[in-house]
C-alpha cells in the first residue's frame, strides 16, 4: 500500500529536531506547518468533505510521528493530517535543483489517450486544445460536467491510457494503488496538485513516473490566506515545479 509505504519512509528520513508550528484540517487545504534547524516548510493536502463520515479523531497529543503514525489511517481527517504532515517532511528537504517548471502536459506530447484522474479543468482544456483524446474520472459528482466520467469506470477503462494525470488526492481516497496497478500501458504516470508535494524518492517503485506539484516560498502569506479560506492561498507565494520519481 503506498500510504503504509509514504509513512515508513518519512518516519525514516526524520534526522532533524522538527517542530510543528501550526496545522488546520480545513477548507480548501488541510495544511501542516514545521521548523527544522534550515527553516520552515508548510505541506498541503486537499481536503475531501465528501468523504467525512464522523467528524472524529484518536489523536492523544498531536505530535509529528503521530500525524505521520495516522497516514494510511481509514479516518479521513487522520489520513489527510498525514499526508499534508509527510508533505512538509518532503518540501523542508525537497531538492528542486533536478525539477524543471513544466506544466504536467508537457510530459505527455507522444500519448494519443490520456487519463485525467480528478476533474481538473486546467490540464483538461490544454489537453483538449492539443486535440488529445481525453477520458476524465472524478468521484465527487459536484464536479461532474456532461464529459466527465464516474471514477468507477477506471478499473475498466486505465489498462487503454497511454498517459495518465493523477490529482494528488489519489493518496487520500486510497485509489492511487489501484490506478498504478491498472496503467500497465502508461509510459508517463503523473501525481499532480498540492497535495503531490511528496518527496520523490518516497515513491520509488510505485510506477508514478513525476510529480507535478508547487513549492510554497513565503510560508507566512500563504498560512494567512489558506486561513482565509482562499484556494489561491499558495499562488503567488509559491513555484510550480514537475519532477521526476
Amino acid at each position: 500500500m503506498i500510504l503504509k509505504q509514504l509513512k515508513e519512509k518519512a518516519m525514516k528520513k526524520i534526522k532533524e529536531d522538527f517542530r510543528i508550528l501550526d496545522f488546520s484540517f480545513a477548507l480548501p487545504y488541510t495544511y501542516v506547518v514545521l521548523e527544522g534547524p534550515e527553516g520552515k516548510a508548510i505541506g498541503l493536502a486537499m481536503t475531501l468533505p465528501e468523504e467525512i463520515g464522523e467528524y472524529k479523531t484518536s489523536f492523544k497529543s498531536p505530535s509529528l510521528k503521530e500525524f505521520i503514525d495516522k497516514t494510511d489511517s481509514l479516518n479521513i481527517i487522520e489520513r489527510t493530517l498525514g499526508v499534508a504532515t509527510i508533505n512538509a517532511i518532503s518540501q523542508y528537504y525537497i531538492d528542486l535543483t533536478q525539477s524543471t517548471s513544466q506544466d504536467a502536459t508537457d510530459l505527455i506530447d507522444d500519448a494519443k489517450k490520456i487519463a485525467v484522474i480528478g476533474n481538473m479543468p486546467p490540464i483538461v482544456r490544454t489537453l483538449k486544445e492539443q486535440g488529445k483524446e481525453i477520458f476524465v474520472f472524478e468521484r465527487n459528482p459536484k464536479l461532474w460536467d456532461r464529459e466527465t466520467l464516474s471514477d468507477s469506470l477506471e478499473y475498466y477503462l486505465l489498462p487503454e491510457m497511454d498517459a495518465v494525470i493523477v490529482s494528488g488526492s489519489a493518496l487520500l481516497n486510497c485509489t492511487l494503488d489501484m490506478i498504478v496497478e491498472r496503467s500497465k500501458k502508461a509510459k508517463k504516470v503523473i501525481l499532480t496538485g498540492a497535495t503531490a508535494q511528496v518527496l520523490p524518492e518516497f515513491l520509488k517503485g510505485s510506477r508514478v513516473t513525476h510529480l507535478a506539484s508547487v513549492k510554497v516560498i513565503d510560508v507566512e502569506k500563504a498560512i494567512l490566506n489558506l486561513k482565509m479560506g482562499s484556494f489561491r492561498g499558495f499562488g503567488e507565494q509559491s513555484r510550480k515545479y514537475v519532477i521526476e520519481v
